[in-house]
């Protein structure tokens, strides 16, 4: 089998774009739970500082791995997908424009609740960021609580997503899932039909 391309086809993701995919949801995942939670003395507590200091620095390299992701489907137009009933296709884009709308708020409300409330970022490797913004601790404080519940939304939606695309998978036999995996996770599974086996090999890149 030829090596996956970098570039997206009619029918996958090429090999960049599913490496921004991945590390998306790995970042998001790792953001989430390492979030110290709670108020806002058990946030900056010396307790807390080592998990703050990763929740904030992968934050941040989330949101600049979703800018360049932008950037990239710029120049590489995502898949035409599987054929589906018009609200699917409609449900399917508008979980998708939510999902990098939230990618852009979640860390631009960190940052803006942090600096509001007189708190530095701390990243690693580069130490503390001091606040940028004028110091306003009410606005602050509301700004950081929408960053929680923000933080939990994209849990929702991004399971959402995930179930949808396995419902594509198990359900409705399309190539969905498969077009985001890598080539060595695309193939089918032992036992697979000789159905199943000639349509892998036709959209196989």
């Amino acid at each position: 089998m030829s090596k996956p391309s970098l570039l997206s086809s009619q029918l996958r993701y090429g090999a960049v774009a599913q490496a921004f995919h991945w590390l998306t949801v790995l970042l998001v995942g790792v953001a989430y739970l390492l979030s110290p939670g709670g108020r806002e003395e058990r946030i900056y507590s010396a307790a807390a500082d080592s998990a703050r200091t990763l929740h904030e620095s992968a934050g941040i390299l989330l949101f600049a791995l979703v800018l360049l992701r932008i950037l990239w489907r710029a120049f590489d137009p995502a898949p035409e997908g599987a054929r589906m009933e018009p609200w699917m296709k409609l449900a399917a884009k508008a979980a998708h424009w939510g999902l990098y709308a939230l990618l852009f708020a979640i860390p631009l409300t960190a940052i803006a609740g942090a600096w509001l409330e007189a708190h530095p970022l701390t990243l690693l490797g580069i130490g503390d960021i001091a606040p940028m913004l004028a110091p306003d601790h009410a606005l602050g404080a509301a700004i950081a609580n929408i960053h929680t519940i923000l933080g939990n939304v994209i849990i929702w939606l991004a399971g959402f997503h995930a179930a949808a695309a396995l419902f594509h998978h198990y359900w409705l036999n399309d190539d969905t899932l498969r077009s985001i995996l890598p080539t060595w996770k695309a193939a089918p599974v032992l036992g697979a039909s000789a159905k199943e086996l000639s349509q892998y090999r036709r959209n196989a890149p």
